[in-house]
């Protein structure tokens, strides 16, 4: 249970202010249809997480277990810092907004958005972690709907009330203690 729960909270936290949440924010202003723009972020995140999920754990079965070790500990740590930093949309992501689609808007930019996105390579590192991948991508979508989801829904008005840095700072810590227990052996019990 730990590889879903963990894994939904610390991309909850982490997607709070993160790009593709004012993605969210940007979608629902623009085209003031919940559903489609929900249905869009769900199918965009199993895909985009799903890939990361079956990433990390090729990495598991790859990496010398001690190597593993140091890499994902190093990750977490890594992920740590750039939790603290925020996320701005970029303009091409929300151009292609306009071509599709309300749910095919959502669903290219959000996939587009998460690639190489810090809930994306924390749904690897996480992965690789628990030795878990479908725990892990469940865990880590849900994250992202408890997230999203009510961005959706209340928009700026949610947005506004929000403390960013002190939700960022939390994310960082949980990031940093992942990273942290697993440097010091607490991935021994999966083999690294």
């Amino acid at each position: 249970m730990e590889s879903l729960f963990v894994p939904a909270a610390v991309v909850a936290l982490a997607e709070i202010g993160d790009k593709t949440q004012l993605l969210a924010f940007l979608l629902a202003a623009r085209f003031k249809k919940p559903l489609p723009i929900v249905l869009g972020i769900l199918a965009a995140t199993l895909v985009n997480h799903g890939l990361a999920g079956a990433l990390g754990a090729w990495i598991t079965s790859a990496l010398d277990p001690a190597v593993l070790r140091w890499v994902l500990g190093l990750s977490f740590l890594g992920m740590a810092a750039w939790t603290l930093v925020p996320d701005k949309i970029e303009d091409e992501e929300t151009r292609i907004a306009q071509r599709f689609g309300v749910f095919g808007a959502t669903l290219v930019t959000f996939f587009l958005a998460e690639m190489g996105d810090k809930t994306q390579v924390a749904t690897v590192a996480m992965a690789a972690h628990y030795a878990s991948p479908l725990g892990v991508v469940i865990g880590t979508t849900a994250g992202m709907l408890v997230a999203d989801v009510p961005a959706v829904f209340l928009g700026d008005k949610l947005a506004h009330r929000i403390p960013m840095r002190l939700v960022h700072a939390v994310a960082a810590v949980i990031f940093a203690l992942l990273g942290l227990a697993t440097l010091l052996g607490a991935g021994a019990r999966f083999g690294f």
